[in-house]
């Protein structure tokens, strides 16, 4: 015999505050390529104080997770003559921002840059990384 499931009927006011949470749960993904070099022995890494700054307000997005990149103080080692690219995960970034840097802040020379990233519906970037002076 068949089991009927009857589908629930959940209150509006539950369905809103649902969505706001979901909305405010929203990551940003952002797909990073390092550059091919010609030297050998290249090392890269990413600091947990790396951010996504709106440019339009105060707010900064933390990193959740990163993919196929050390986090310091480890290191990877990138392959000689070959674009390296690996994954950010960040928290969402306001409703409202239209554009947003990635800095790592870091307490030493060389952090990785990417400045006035425009904002798309996706909310996932692919970028190319330099770094800052």
């Amino acid at each position: 015999m068949e089991e009927i499931i009857i589908k629930p009927v959940i209150a509006k006011e539950l369905l809103e505050s649902l969505q706001t949470k979901v909305e405010e749960e929203k990551q940003v993904i952002v797909h990073c390529c390092f550059p091919a070099s010609p030297f050998l022995g290249n090392l890269i890494r990413i600091w947990h104080s790396t951010y996504l700054f709106d440019n339009q307000s105060e707010h900064r997005s933390k990193l959740i997770h990163a993919e196929n990149i050390s986090i310091s103080p480890y290191w990877t080692p990138v392959p000689f003559m070959q674009d390296f690219w690996f994954t950010l995960i960040f928290s969402g970034l306001p409703k409202d921002c239209k554009s947003f840097d990635l800095k790592e802040v870091i307490p030493e020379e060389g952090g990785f840059f990417v400045e006035s990233i425009k904002r798309n519906s996706t909310d996932v970037y692919r970028v190319k990384i330099s770094e800052s002076y």
